[in-house]
C-alpha cells in the first residue's frame, strides 16, 4: 500500500448534525455504511441487471493510457454496446472503463432506484453519474473539473480509494494545466526512487465494497481501482469554499480550453512539457522541503 495513508473513518447511521460537524465543515472523508440500504438499487444493481436494462445502449470506454496530444477533453478510447462491454467484464481483467456516465441521460428509470442523502448537503440532481470497471482497471489519481463535494457509492464487487487534499499538491507531481499527476506514477505501490516527493505526502485509503458510500470533500485528489468488476455511482454538489469556486469556474470556463489549444498547437511537445515540469517544479519543492527541515 502506498505512503503514509490513514484509514477513512467508518460511520453507520451518521446525523446530518454530525456529518456537518465532524466530517463536512472540516472537509475530512468519512465512508457511510448503510447510506443506501433501503435504496431499490442496493437489492438491484449488479453487472447483470444493468446488461438487462441498458445493454443496447452505446457507452463510451477509457483505458489507462498515458494522455496524448491528440486526445480531446475526456475523449474516450473506444465504444461498445453496454451488453458488450459486461461480457467484456466477466469475461475476466480489462482496462476499460465507463466514467461520468449520465443517468438522467441515458436510462431515466434508474434513477427510480435511488434517493438523494439528506446530509445537509444541496446535491446538484441533474447530474448523477454511473462508473464502471475492470478488475484491475484504475484511475489516474486526479481531481474532479468543477471541485465538487461528492458521495461516491459502490456496488457489486469491491474497490480501492486513496485520496489526498488540495494541500498535497507540491507533493504529488502534478501536471500543469491539467486535473491529473504524473501518469507514470503506480499509487498502490509508488516507486520512491522515481518519485521521493510521494514519501512525505499525507492521505486517506479505504476499500469499498457493496453498499458502502465515501464522501469525498470538495477538490481532494482520488485513486480509484476495482480489486474484482462493479459498478459506482456520484451525487455532487457544488463547493462551498469561495477560493475553490472560483477555481473551479477558472477550470471549467479557461483552463481546459487553454490546455486544448496548447494541445494544438504544440502538438505532443506540450504534453512532453506539462510531464517534464510536474517533475522539476515537485524535485524544486522536495529540495526547499528537505532544506527546511534539516
Amino acid at each position: 500500500m502506498s505512503v503514509n495513508l490513514q484509514d477513512i473513518p467508518r460511520r453507520k447511521n451518521l446525523t446530518p448534525e454530525a456529518f456537518q460537524k465532524e466530517f463536512f465543515r472540516p472537509q475530512k472523508p468519512v465512508v457511510l455504511e448503510g447510506l443506501m440500504a433501503n435504496w431499490p438499487a442496493y437489492s438491484k444493481w449488479n453487472l447483470d441487471y444493468m446488461r438487462r436494462v441498458a445493454g443496447d445502449k452505446d457507452v463510451p470506454l477509457y483505458d489507462d493510457r498515458p494522455v496524448q496530444h491528440e486526445d480531446g477533453f475526456n475523449e474516450p478510447h473506444a465504444r461498445m454496446k453496454m451488453a458488450d462491454y459486461i461480457d467484456l467484464l466477466k469475461r475476466g481483467p480489462t482496462r476499460y472503463r465507463i466514467f461520468l456516465w449520465n443517468i438522467l441521460k441515458e436510462v431515466p428509470d434508474l434513477q427510480k432506484d435511488f434517493d438523494f442523502p439528506e446530509l445537509g448537503i444541496k446535491l446538484m440532481k441533474g447530474l448523477p453519474m454511473l462508473f464502471f470497471g475492470g478488475e484491475d482497471s484504475y484511475t489516474f489519481m486526479h481531481y474532479d473539473i468543477d471541485l465538487a463535494n461528492i458521495f461516491h457509492f459502490h456496488f457489486d464487487g469491491e474497490k480501492e480509494c486513496i485520496l489526498f487534499p488540495q494541500t498535497e499538491n507540491r507533493l504529488l507531481y502534478k501536471i500543469p494545466h491539467s486535473l491529473i499527476t504524473h501518469e507514470s506514477i503506480d499509487f498502490s505501490n509508488p516507486d520512491y526512487r522515481l518519485w521521493p516527493a510521494l514519501k512525505h505526502v499525507n492521505g486517506y485509503k479505504t476499500s469499498l465494497n457493496h453498499g458502502d458510500a465515501v464522501y469525498i470533500p470538495e477538490g481532494y485528489w482520488h485513486y480509484m481501482r476495482y480489486i474484482t468488476p462493479g459498478i459506482s455511482m456520484s451525487l455532487r454538489g457544488i463547493p462551498r469554499n469561495p477560493r475553490n469556486l472560483c477555481k473551479a469556474i477558472y477550470n471549467i470556463a479557461v483552463m481546459r480550453y487553454f490546455d486544448n489549444a496548447m494541445r494544438r498547437l504544440k502538438g505532443q511537445k506540450w504534453i512532453d512539457w506539462k510531464n517534464e515540469q510536474a517533475i522539476s517544479k515537485t524535485d524544486r519543492y522536495l529540495r526547499e522541503f528537505y532544506r527546511k527541515s534539516a
